[in-house]
């Protein structure tokens, strides 16, 4: 019963990328809307997979790589529904979809078997950590497709510059936050605040890349070509942090 709603989210996601690809060619105003339905459609049936999977378990749905990649597909289509209807740009509607597809098609393959807490993880600061963390890494996500799209147009449409960095101002705030609420997080369960666990270590390397796009853009001016790939350096690092430490590295965070 609980898996007919991702199944809902992934055909509904699934359905807005088409939309949202076919209004590249046939620019029909009501092809992006229709995209947009289904995304919300995707959204509201992700959330509630989301609460009856935390009603059933007893606690946030949010404590391993399954859990965490379909709350990231549930961020990343939240933040860019805002952004759609807000720029529609047509040009990074689909593979942003495509984005947030990929992250829930990933989290179907994976085991959905609901677990106990490890002690570690029985804390309020959980909730308050991952859900800032996810919705700093879905802002970063929309701003990587930006920039990756910025740098791949001959014409080259500011508004895609713009987004990029309003994004990372956002996507830093958050990412910012859940580094404060990890380290209060892990002072609580491990008694200290920071120990250079791969995870620590890479988020902070991860945070310095957007600190260095957001300085060089109010100091230098960067903009356009230049800021675009350090956002994608700055995606990639994200990347790694999210998924090359968990699998690659050990640590405190290898639970995930």
């Amino acid at each position: 019963m609980l898996s007919i709603y991702l199944n809902i989210a992934f055909a509904a996601y699934f359905t807005a990328m088409i939309f949202y690809f076919m209004e590249l060619f046939f620019k029909p105003k009501l092809l992006s809307n229709i995209a947009r339905v289904f995304l919300v459609c995707g959204i509201l049936s992700l959330s509630v997979y989301m609460g009856l999977r935390w009603q059933i378990a007893g606690r946030p749905p949010l404590s391993n790589m399954f859990e965490s990649l379909v709350v990231f597909a549930w961020a990343i289509a939240i933040v860019f529904i805002f952004i759609d209807i807000k720029y529609k740009i047509k040009s990074i509607a689909a593979p942003v979809a495509l984005m947030s597809l990929i992250t829930l098609g990933s989290a179907s393959l994976l085991d959905k078997e609901i677990v106990s807490l490890l002690p570690a993880l029985k804390s309020n600061w959980l909730t308050i950590h991952v859900l800032t963390c996810f919705i700093g890494y879905a802002a970063l996500t929309v701003a990587f497709v930006s920039s990756l799209i910025f740098l791949i147009q001959k014409n080259k449409n500011q508004k895609l510059d713009e987004i990029s960095y309003k994004m990372i101002a956002f996507g830093f705030l958050f990412l910012t936050l859940g580094i404060i609420t990890g380290a209060v997080w892990a002072n609580s369960a491990w008694g200290t605040y920071w120990s250079w666990d791969p995870k620590e270590s890479w988020s902070l390397i991860t945070w310095f890349v957007y600190a260095i796009y957001l300085h060089v853009r109010f100091t230098r001016g960067w903009k356009g070509k230049r800021a675009a790939w350090v956002s994608v350096l700055g995606f990639l690092a994200m990347l790694f942090t999210y998924f090359g430490v968990n699998y690659l590295l050990s640590g405190l965070h290898s639970y995930g």
